[in-house]
C-alpha cells in the first residue's frame, strides 16, 4: 500500500503547522490518481515518522480534511481523498475563471521583466526536448500557472486560488503525459505569453481560459480512471 514519504519534524512550538505542511506536501507529491487502491494514513505511524506526539498530527489531519485532502471514516481511519471526474471538471472550470482574470490583471499591472520571466521557464523545452524531460516540464508547467496567479497582484484572488491549485496540480501532473497534452500545453503557453507581452488583455484572458477548459475537456473524455 502506498504511503506518503515523510521526514522527521524538528522540535518547534509550531508542531501542528509543520505537520500540516509536511503532510500536505507529501499528499501532493503522491501519484494518487494512477492507482485505485485506497491510501490510508495512520496517525500513530505518522507521529512516529515525524518524531512528535499524535496531537499535532491529529490537528493537522483535521485541517486537511476541512480543505478536502483527506476524509475520516468512522472505525476505519483517515484516507487520502481522490476527486471524482465531475469534481475535477468543476475545479478546473473554477480555476479557468480565476486564472483568466489573473491574465487580464497581468496585462494591466505586471512589469515587462515579470512577463519575460514566464518565457524563461520554457527555454529548456523548445526544439524537441519536451518528451525527454517530461518530469521537468511538468514542474515548469505547474510553476507557470502558479506564477500567472501570483503576477495578478490581487491578494484575494491569490488566496482563493491557493488550495484549489493544490488539488489542480495533482491532476495536472497525472494528465500531462497523456495523449498529446504536453505538446499542446507548451504551444498554448507560448501563445499566452505572446498575448501578455503584447498587453492584449482580451486575447490573454481568452487563451488562458480556453487552455484550462481544454484540460477539463481532456478529463471528461479520457480520465475514466477518476471514477
Amino acid at each position: 500500500m502506498e504511503r506518503p514519504v515523510l521526514a522527521p519534524i524538528e522540535e518547534s512550538p509550531s508542531f501542528k503547522h509543520k505537520a500540516y505542511t509536511a503532510l500536505k506536501n507529501a499528499i501532493v507529491a503522491m501519484d494518487i490518481y494512477h492507482s485505485r487502491d485506497e491510501i490510508r494514513l495512520d496517525e500513530r505511524r505518522l507521529a512516529q515518522d515525524f518524531g512528535i506526539s499524535r496531537t499535532p498530527v491529529r490537528e493537522a489531519m483535521a485541517q486537511l480534511e476541512s480543505e478536502g485532502f483527506v476524509r475520516s471514516v468512522p472505525r476505519r481511519g483517515i484516507y487520502v481523498v481522490r476527486k471524482t471526474k465531475q469534481e475535477v471538471i468543476e475545479m478546473i472550470t473554477a480555476w479557468a475563471a480565476l486564472e483568466s482574470m489573473a491574465a487580464r490583471l497581468i496585462t494591466q499591472a505586471a512589469t515587462d521583466d515579470e512577463i519575460a520571466g514566464l518565457r524563461e521557464m520554457f527555454a529548456a523545452f523548445i526544439d524537441g526536448k519536451l518528451r525527454a524531460h517530461l518530469d521537468e516540464y511538468s514542474d515548469a508547467n505547474i510553476e507557470f500557472h502558479q506564477t500567472i496567479i501570483r503576477l495578478s497582484k490581487n491578494h484575494v484572488l491569490i488566496d482563493l486560488a491557493a488550495n484549489l491549485f493544490t488539488h489542480m496540480r495533482m491532476i495536472r501532473r497525472t494528465t500531462i503525459g497523456e495523449k498529446d497534452r504536453a505538446d499542446r500545453s507548451i504551444k498554448d503557453h507560448m501563445a499566452i505569453i505572446e498575448a501578455l507581452e503584447a498587453r492584449n488583455t482580451k486575447r490573454a484572458e481568452e487563451l488562458v481560459r480556453d487552455h484550462a477548459l481544454g484540460l477539463a475537456e481532456h478529463v471528461a473524455k479520457f480520465a475514466d480512471y477518476l471514477d
